[in-house]
């Protein structure tokens, strides 16, 4: 529980259209475009990390009027990493050399990615995406090559992105489409173990190569009088060397598929994960007591080590403090519905449990207006035997409590009747779960809350806890997660939203409130 996720965030902050560790790609060595390519353009998901005012993360090529080619990790940017279904908020900007201005912009409908991370098989080599527009557009499609580009074959790349190695650096992104004119090399310039249906192509330095933010762009090659798009920029394959591209004139028969409208995959199915709220490396959900008011200011709750700044130490509190963070309560297919502000910590401990509560800027009652999802905060504790949810911003895991544990141990830090998962395939949460809430089968009631897992089989340390049964003996088994119980926290809770220590049948650990305290 000590550590907080940074999978997703510290790569999205360098790249930002990417799902899990996938690098986004841009030109190095390139010069400046002279000239618009019809076909090529920019995609602009909104993601909120681009470096870019307009939000480009990708490249795109048109295939037909409401078509365009992406890579699939560009298109995996939607909360739930699916493979087929309906975004918000993304469009391309197409034919212009401008990623900001010029054009023509038309908005994504649907996306359908050839594979995924969790796809068995891998997902090299099969890195590519199609984008549906809502509305057509008028530049004119670059058709796919007729047949995989031999070694030594031209190609020409291109993309918007970084020209330097400071992913900090503004001036290392631009705004003005780059190209370079470079050649297909053998896989083994890129690696040693080259990957089934990838092109490597770049300088053999990596001097001419793609780089973060071109994903999605693409290795053109002459046929007849024009272009034609042989593959689709994919990730790097090292320090000082080319970069991967999907070979796409392999999946011609999946592209033509889709776009005749003859071989359409369906829609993923989405688990619904209405209410939780994205915390930076871990997760959150807004819960009500029994005695909730629409009046009273919405509570969010997550784990004691979720907390910004100081963590409560071993044996205290951390009581009504200030706070100021972002708390986007999401809809069922993962997108914020509301972005709420957490203004005060309420509580927080990580001895004897370990939870976390804030209060929102938003009542019960304008977040009911708003349509967000509220789950109600059990009173009763979580036996062994009773089916669980684990409730994540992307995903929902089925969970069995397996056990309840008299104590867990951890870096200093000891929680009581902690929930023990049974450990099944569909029961596997990962770094950035923790303060997922546990609900019970009704869907509506938060029982629990995930805070860690055995990483590494140590005992009783950081990321490592152990467990002590009633005879003070210690286990500890690597892979095993972790819940904590919340029944206790209801009664503490009076009008208002407000905490009391001191209330009868409060049993949390206790602290004497800050100086200042409101």
């Amino acid at each position: 529980m000590r550590s907080r996720s940074l999978l997703l965030g510290a790569v999205l902050a360098l790249t930002a259209p990417l799902l899990g560790a996938l690098p986004a790609q841009a030109v190095l060595g390139g010069t400046e475009s002279t000239r618009a390519y019809p076909f090529m353009g920019s995609f602009q998901p909104s993601y909120p990390e681009s470096p870019h005012p307009d939000g480009h993360g990708c490249g795109v090529m048109v295939l037909a009027p409401q078509w365009v080619l992406t890579a699939s990790h560009c298109a995996g940017k939607n909360p739930t990493g699916a493979k087929v279904g309906v975004p918000q908020g993304w469009k391309v900007r197409v034919g212009s050399l401008d990623t900001g201005s010029g054009g023509e912009v038309a908005e994504v409908d649907h996306y359908y990615r050839l594979a995924t991370v969790h796809d068995e098989g891998g997902f090299w080599g099969k890195d590519i995406a199609l984008l549906h527009l809502k509305t057509p557009v008028q530049a004119e499609p670059v058709k796919i090559a007729s047949t995989t580009p031999p070694v030594g074959t031209p190609v020409r790349i291109m993309g918007w992105g970084m020209t330097c190695g400071s992913s900090g650096n503004p001036d290392c992104f631009t705004t003005r489409l780059r190209e370079a004119d470079t050649e297909v090399r053998p896989a083994t310039t890129c690696s040693s173990d080259p990957r089934e249906s990838e092109l490597c192509i770049g300088s053999p330095d990596g001097t001419v190569a793609s780089s973060n933010m071109d994903s999605g762009g693409p290795a053109l090659v002459r046929e007849g009088d024009g272009w034609a798009v042989a593959g689709v920029v994919s990730g790097p394959a090292g320090t000082d060397k080319p970069t991967w591209f999907t070979d796409v004139t392999r999946y011609t028969d999946w592209i033509d598929g889709i776009i005749s409208g003859t071989d359409v995959p369906p829609d993923s199915v989405i688990p619904n994960v209405a209410g939780t709220v994205q915390l930076e490396g871990c997760t959150g959900s807004v819960v009500r007591t029994a005695g909730s008011r629409p009046q009273d200011p919405a509570l969010m709750l997550t784990n004691g080590h979720c907390v910004q700044g100081q963590r409560p130490a071993p044996g205290e509190a951390l009581v009504d403090r200030p706070a100021d963070r972002e708390a986007p309560i999401v809809d069922p297919q993962g997108y914020p519905e509301v972005t709420a502000r957490a203004e005060r910590l309420v509580y927080a401990t990580m001895t004897g449990t370990d939870v976390a509560l804030y209060r929102l800027d938003r009542t019960y009652g304008q977040l009911a207006e708003a349509g967000a999802k509220v789950f109600d905060l059990a009173t009763t504790p979580v036996r062994a035997g009773d089916p669980l949810s684990l409730a994540h911003t992307s995903r929902r895991f089925d969970c069995t409590a397996e056990a309840v544990v008299p104590h867990l141990r951890e870096g200093g830090y000891q929680q009581d009747d902690s929930i023990r998962y049974a450990t099944t395939e569909g029961c596997a949460p990962f770094p950035g779960t923790s303060g997922s809430a546990l609900l019970s089968p009704d869907g509506g009631t938060v029982v629990g809350i995930h805070n860690t897992h055995n990483r590494d089989g140590e005992q009783c340390t950081d990321n490592n806890p152990c467990e002590v049964d009633a005879d003070g003996d210690e286990t500890a088994v690597q892979g095993r997660a972790y819940g904590q119980q919340v029944h206790r926290i209801a009664g503490c809770l009076t009008e208002g939203s407000r905490l009391d220590l001191s209330r009868p049948g409060c049993t949390l650990t206790g602290a004497a409130p800050a100086t200042g305290a409101r």
